[in-house]
């Protein structure tokens, strides 16, 4: 699969992070990240897809009712890739707001750094 950096941005979220299916999650995982990515969230780093998947698994399981959305367009600068999105219960505000950028290399996301600002209202649980 020749994916672009834009195609990459929106699976990262959506089929990854927003796929409460682990089979689904899985099979997203395999075709969007290097065998070998490496994850920055603010307070920890993850090395290769099987760290990704327990992480985003972890993600999914805290606040199994909330989701993702996009929060504007991918932008894409060369092979990096910049995506805001909205974290928080389906159909209602945020309560977390945040951006995903992305470094892609051969069709797949090498480097991804997550920042993340979470709303007055709460953290997720």
């Amino acid at each position: 699969m020749n994916s672009t950096v834009a195609d990459l941005m929106r699976r990262n979220l959506l089929d990854v992070f927003n796929e409460p299916d682990a089979e689904r999650r899985d099979a997203a995982i395999a075709v969007t990240y290097a065998e070998d990515v490496v994850w920055h969230e603010p307070d920890r780093v993850h090395r290769g897809r099987a760290a990704l998947a327990r992480r985003a698994a972890e993600v999914l399981a805290q606040s199994p009712d909330w989701e993702m959305r996009p929060d504007g367009p991918v932008s894409v600068n060369d092979d990096l890739g910049h995506l805001a999105f909205q974290y928080g219960p389906a159909g209602r505000p945020p309560v977390v707001t945040g951006m995903d950028i992305a470094h892609c290399r051969d069709g797949v996301i090498v480097e991804l750094y997550t920042f993340v600002s979470v709303s007055d209202s709460g953290r997720p649980s």
